[in-house]
């Protein structure tokens, strides 16, 4: 059933326009994918699937009875709540009923109202509405269900109490997100909802969309979360919508095949509109002049195939202008963090977007606790941990910008860093781009226009003050400068944070070719998965170190959770037969087991010839599925062959 039937929707803003002819459906439990550069159009489209926004052109029709709900990317907190009972309001009609409910059962105990049969069995049938309605909203749940999902959005529990409007503006954007969940409409529009979410509550919030029975059009810059999510995809550019069927890494894929279709057909009229316009000239006043006129005829009728549009892509390297020695970073007995630090306070009224200065109340500090190690030269760490857990407090510590609490972390010989700040406080807010950059290197004016132009800044742009910037502009200020450096150490706070897709991929192939060493922070798994080959996991204020990239340890993870799982099942089976006196009804002969190995051992070898497939084809979600159900299946039969051998002897 179609929730929702776009037709040739357009908007504009003044005389630019966004889009035009935009249409699609929005099929019952549809996931889709909203993607497109920055600035294309994708929240102004949700505004007016929601009918915030009326379009100038087309319609919106929303199926009779279809509940919408909306998760802008700036929430509004009641401020007189706190986060439990901001999200528990979504229940307020449910008390509302109860109480309804009661009223009316005393009516309907009333003589009077016997005696008046009409009224008596309007009652009643209101009596039974109610009741309807407050067995389907389970109200004797609600409360789990709302520490669920507070849990499940990484809040601490000594945070459901506390004043909602004293927590970050992140922290607001998962509450809004929490709100909406629990009021389970049909049809979720989201923007951008893995902002600010770490990597526990992103991989909640993907479970929780994929068991969702409604419909969701989502708006992410995440391509991790795309592609376990969204199962078709559309893209808002060149003011007009594409659709493609699949995840966001199908999508990629199609694209490419579309857009080298859409050059190839292009570029075949052009030369046939060319041999065309070179036989008119020829013959238009000769023996074949009806010729002539006739393809002229026929070119004038033509249906032009526009000329495919040109990506603005960001175009730069990082180049290190001396090799550092083979030890970057040592680490002896190093602890980062605050002796003390402060809960900043809320805004006062007026305030909100106003920098301020730091007050609140005084907490115990922060404390990282980093093993002894090396980081050596060519290394690739991605630093990974949750929100608030210090992890830019470690970097930050270890450029030099923080003295550390005990202990010390020392730069090798030759070493240069290149520090990148997600704050991007490193900008003055007060220069205009050109002076930035400028300032932090030798060109000329024209050589500085034409650097910038590689980060996309062009004509008057390169005049805008840093503090008139969007999000995605300064983020690409930040890493002209950093270029700009050679650093042969890069530290990155973030640096997809405020990207568009485009951008991030560039990032990400810029940054496997850099020769230098690289420790980075980021949620973008995806991004992880392209550039770790090792991983400081941040965990209760301690550093554990393991090879591989986001996906592998995630595969690991796996294996250890089936092989606890698999020793407790052999315990609670031997438990049983003890207690019964004699062999548990689940003990397993060794032959069975054989046959299970053989039966696991030929599905790694198709696994294996999948894997194979897949690669052909580039298609990287299948392989990452593979490779993580290869890992599970090469873990069960480890544990197989343990049980052999116990049993065989």
């Amino acid at each position: 059933m179609s929730l929702v039937i776009v037709s040739d929707l357009a908007k504009s803003y003044g005389a630019e326009l966004i889009f035009s002819g935009v249409s699609f459906r929005v099929e019952s439990r549809d996931r889709i994918g909203l993607v497109g550069p920055n600035g294309a159009g994708k929240t102004t489209l949700l505004r007016l699937l929601t009918a915030e926004l009326l379009p100038d052109a087309g319609a919106v029709a929303i199926e009779r009875g279809v509940r919408v709900g909306y998760l802008p990317q700036i929430a509004s907190i009641h401020p007189e709540r706190t986060l439990y009972d901001e999200l528990r309001a979504v229940f307020a009609q449910v008390a509302d009923w109860e109480r309804e409910l009661d009223v009316l059962a005393k009516r309907l105990a009333d003589p009077a109202l016997l005696a008046d049969p009409g009224a008596y069995n309007g009652a009643l049938e209101r009596y039974a509405d109610l009741q309807e309605r407050i067995e389907h909203a389970d109200p004797y749940s609600i409360d789990a269900r709302v520490r669920k999902v507070l849990d499940g959005l990484g809040f601490a529990r000594e945070q459901h109490e506390a004043p909602a409007v004293h927590l970050s503006g992140g922290q607001q954007t998962r509450a809004a997100l929490g709100k909406l969940l629990l009021q389970e409409p049909d049809l979720l529009l989201l923007d951008e909802p893995t902002n600010h979410l770490d990597l526990a509550a992103l991989e909640w919030l993907e479970g929780y969309l994929t068991a969702w029975k409604g419909a969701v059009v989502v708006v992410s810059h995440d391509r991790y979360f795309l592609d376990r999510v969204t199962t078709r995809t559309i893209e808002i550019n060149y003011q007009r919508a594409f659709e493609y069927p699949g995840n966001y890494t199908r999508y990629v894929g199609l694209r490419a095949e579309y857009m080298a279709r859409w050059a190839k057909e292009y570029e075949a009229q052009q030369e046939q509109i060319a041999h065309t316009e070179e036989f008119i000239r020829r013959y238009k006043a000769g023996q074949r002049a009806k010729e002539a006129r006739g393809r002229q005829t026929r070119l004038d009728r033509l249906e032009r195939i526009e000329r495919p549009p040109e990506d603005g892509a960001l175009r730069f390297k990082m180049s290190v202008l001396i090799e550092s020695g083979a030890t970057v970073l040592t680490t002896d007995r190093l602890v980062a963090g605050y002796a003390t630090s402060l809960t900043p306070r809320p805004p006062r009224p007026g305030e909100e977007g106003v920098a301020r200065s730091a007050g609140g109340e005084v907490r115990p500090g922060l404390r990282v606790q980093v093993p002894d190690v090396q980081i050596r030269r060519g290394d690739r760490l991605g630093l990974l941990g949750p929100n608030g857990a210090g992890k830019t407090t470690l970097l930050r510590t270890i450029v030099g910008e923080l003295e550390p609490l005990e202990g010390r972390a020392s730069l090798g010989h030759n070493v240069q860093v290149g520090y990148y700040a997600q704050t991007h406080d490193t900008l003055n807010p007060r220069a205009a781009v050109l002076d930035e950059i400028r300032r932090a290197s030798h060109l000329s004016e024209e050589g500085a226009r034409s650097f910038l132009g590689r980060f996309l800044f062009s004509g008057d742009d390169v005049f805008k003050p840093i503090s008139a910037l969007s999000g995605g502009e300064r983020a690409r200020v930040a890493l002209a400068k950093l270029t700009l450096q050679g650093a042969n150490f890069l530290v990155l706070d973030e640096p997809t944070n405020h990207l568009d897709l485009p951008a991030r991929q560039v990032l990400e192939e810029i940054l496997a070719t850099y020769d230098g060493t690289l420790i980075f922070v980021s949620h973008d798994r995806y991004f992880v998965d392209a550039l770790a080959t090792k991983l400081w996991m941040l965990e209760d204020g301690a550093i554990s170190v393991h090879e591989g990239n986001y996906t592998s340890l995630r595969a690991r993870h796996a294996q250890a959770q089936a092989a606890a799982q698999a020793k407790a099942a052999r315990t609670r089976a031997q438990v049983q037969g003890g207690t019964s006196g004699r062999q548990a009804p689940t003990a397993r002969s060794a032959q069975r087991v054989e046959a299970e190995i053989e039966a696991l051992e030929r599905r790694l070898a198709e696994i294996e010839e999948e894997i194979t497939a897949a690669s052909a084809t580039a298609d990287v979600a299948r392989i990452t599925e593979l490779g993580e159900e290869y890992e599970r299946e090469k873990a069960h039969l480890d544990m197989l062959y343990s049980e052999w051998h116990e049993l065989a002897s």
